[in-house]
C-alpha cells in the first residue's frame, strides 16, 4: 500500500507502472467506493500505460479530514498527489462524482489533463433538495439506511441477484465507508456545478455511461457531452452506475479506442 500526505490529509494510492515512461490514466472512483472498484479495466489496460488510482479524501483508506468537502477540495488533493507522482498531461477517467473532480481538475490546472473521460457524470448533478434528504437520512440513521436504493441505481438487477457474492462485497464497500467522508462528499456533488465550464473545455472528452444508470441517466450524460465542445458519448450496455464493475471488458474496449484517438493527436 502507498501513502502521502496532501493538504493536510493522508491519501492511499496506487501507481502501476512507471509513468515517466508510458502515457499516464488516472482513475476517480465514485461516491461511496473506494480504488478497488477499477480492477478489472486495470488488469486489461495494465502494460500499455502507467496508472494511478487513490481514494479521494473520506473514502478507503485515506483520511477525512476536515468536512463537508467542495469538489475544488477534493481536485486540490488530486493536483497535489499528480504533482508529487510527477505527472502531467494525463488522461484522467472519473466516474459519477469523480466526474466532477476531473472537470474541477481541468478547470484549475490544465497543464495535467491531456483528456477527459467522463463515466456516469454530469455538469451538474441531482439537486440541492435530494442531497440534503440524503445527508439527513445518513446523519440520523447511516448508510445502511440509504443502501438499498443506492445499490438499485448502481447495478442493473442481473448483478444484484442474491447468489452473486460481488454484489454482496460490493454492498459491504458501501456501507462501510466512513460517514462523514460520505456526507461531506454528498455535500461537494450538491454545490458543483459544471454547466458554464463545460463549454470551455478544450480537449478530448469522452462521456460513457451505463444503459440502465439510475443515478446519472444516459440522457443526463449525453446533455453533458452537448455541452462540450466535440465531445464523444458511448452506451455501455448491460450496465448500471458503475459500468467498471459491470462490463469492464466492454468499458475497457471503449477506453482503448478513446485513447488510441488522443495518443494519435485524433487520428481513427
Amino acid at each position: 500500500m502507498q501513502f502521502t500526505r496532501i493538504n493536510d490529509v493522508t491519501i492511499h494510492y496506487r501507481v502501476v507502472g512507471a509513468v515517466t515512461e508510458k502515457p499516464a490514466l488516472v482513475f476517480i472512483n465514485s461516491l461511496g467506493t473506494d480504488f478497488r472498484i477499477w480492477r478489472d479495466v486495470v488488469l486489461r489496460l495494465a502494460g500499455d500505460f502507467a496508472i494511478v488510482l487513490y481514494d479521494k479524501r473520506g473514502h478507503g483508506l485515506s483520511d477525512i479530514g476536515q468536512v463537508p468537502y467542495s469538489i475544488e477540495d477534493h481536485a486540490t488533493d488530486l493536483a497535489g498527489l499528480l504533482d508529487r507522482l510527477a505527472v502531467k498531461q494525463a488522461i484522467v477517467c472519473g466516474l459519477s462524482v469523480g466526474g466532477l473532480i476531473a472537470q474541477s481538475l481541468y478547470g484549475r490546472r490544465p497543464d495535467l489533463v491531456r483528456a477527459l473521460v467522463l463515466s456516469g457524470t454530469a455538469h451538474k448533478i441531482g439537486t440541492v433538495e435530494f442531497w440534503d434528504a440524503r445527508i439527513t437520512a445518513i446523519e440520523a440513521h447511516g448508510i445502511e439506511a440509504v443502501a438499498d436504493g443506492v445499490l438499485e441505481r448502481w447495478f442493473t438487477p442481473a448483478f444484484r441477484r442474491p447468489e452473486n457474492l460481488a454484489f454482496t462485497g460490493y454492498r459491504n464497500m458501501l456501507v462501510r465507508q466512513p460517514v462523514p467522508g460520505y456526507v461531506g462528499t454528498c455535500a461537494a456533488i450538491r454545490d458543483a456545478d459544471f454547466t458554464e465550464a463545460a463549454g470551455r473545455i478544450a480537449v478530448p472528452v469522452l462521456c460513457v455511461v451505463g444503459d440502465q444508470d439510475g443515478s446519472t441517466p444516459p440522457d443526463l450524460v449525453r446533455s453533458t457531452a452537448d455541452l462540450i465542445p466535440g465531445a464523444r458519448f458511448e452506451v455501455i450496455r448491460g450496465a448500471g452506475h458503475i459500468p467498471c464493475v459491470e462490463q469492464p471488458e466492454a468499458l475497457s474496449s471503449v477506453l482503448r479506442r478513446f485513447f488510441r484517438s488522443v495518443l494519435s493527436g485524433g487520428k481513427p
